[in-house]
């Protein structure tokens, strides 16, 4: 094997297992944060004696608490040995932990194979990680948690400003700053004339990292990637009457693929304009 394929190999079990924290982050962090607010809301409710947070408890099956053996926790390998279901309960195992760890290892291998052994391809692969735990907590939950996309807004800025994103800290800056306020109007005109909110203040920020990460000439290709996407999938649910009339389809997971189209295939020529 020669060292580049040595690497790549390296690249992907990297990734698989990045993928396998990912999916406890997905899990765990919206239910943190929900006993956090739980927390300020009933400050005299007793706290549960138990810790519950990214380390404790150790993995574990949901349904009947059998705690996973190190051979169970293998990205991908341990879902097939197992056929997908829990080794004590046989209760199903959800196909999304599979996908992600695989997602986050082809990530990983692309971040690789377009910046090679460097410090770009780390920060990328970490961009990357980040929508996927994104998307996958805001289909879940319709939660962008701060604690997630503010980092990645600052990040997206610090890269810039190192010469390491590939986009200079001026269209980084606006691309942040616009990113924000574009949605910030979307969401306030729509409640001047339905009265509804037509979205989460998560998307602002979120569509704000992305700006910090790609720059503001990029912005229009993330919007009509992700507000396409979205169009599609829901006259897809509507169409299979899985979707109500006033239903609500979550707007991150379309910004977070959006994003990573424009990682891994660069904007829309057509509408990528002024960036060098």
């Amino acid at each position: 094997m020669s060292p580049d394929s040595l690497v790549m190999l390296l690249a992907a079990v990297l990734g698989l297992a990045i993928g396998s924290f990912l999916n406890v982050v997905i899990h765990r962090l919206p239910r943190m944060l929900e006993a956090q607010w739980q927390a300020l809301d009933d400050k005299d409710t007793p706290k549960p004696a138990a810790r519950y947070n990214i380390a404790t408890p150790s993995s574990h099956c949901p349904q009947c608490g059998h705690a996973l053996n190190w051979h169970e926790n293998i990205p991908v390998l341990s879902y097939l040995l197992l056929r997908g279901r829990c080794s004590q309960c046989r209760a199903p195992i959800g196909w999304r932990y599979p996908a992600v760890e695989l997602l986050t290892a082809a990530l990983f291998v692309w971040s690789y194979s377009k910046h090679g052994f460097s410090l770009q391809a780390v920060i990328w692969a970490g961009f990357a990680s980040a929508l996927v735990a994104l998307a996958a907590i805001d289909a879940d939950t319709t939660l962008l948690p701060d604690a997630l996309t503010q980092p990645l807004t600052w990040s997206g800025l610090l890269a810039a400003s190192l010469g390491l994103s590939g986009v200079n800290l001026h269209e980084a800056l606006w691309g942040a700053t616009a990113g924000y306020l574009f949605l910030w109007s979307v969401y306030w005109l729509f409640r001047l004339f339905t009265g509804k909110d037509g979205m989460g203040q998560g998307d602002f920020k979120l569509l704000a990292a992305l700006g910090a990460w790609f720059g503001w000439p990029a912005l229009v290709s993330l919007v009509l990637i992700a507000s396409v996407g979205g169009a599609i999938v829901g006259l897809g649910l509507r169409a299979s009457q899985r979707l109500a009339g006033d239903g609500y389809i979550p707007f991150g997971p379309f910004l977070s693929l959006a994003g990573l189209w424009v990682m891994v295939f660069g904007p829309l020529p057509i509408l990528h304009v002024g960036m060098t």
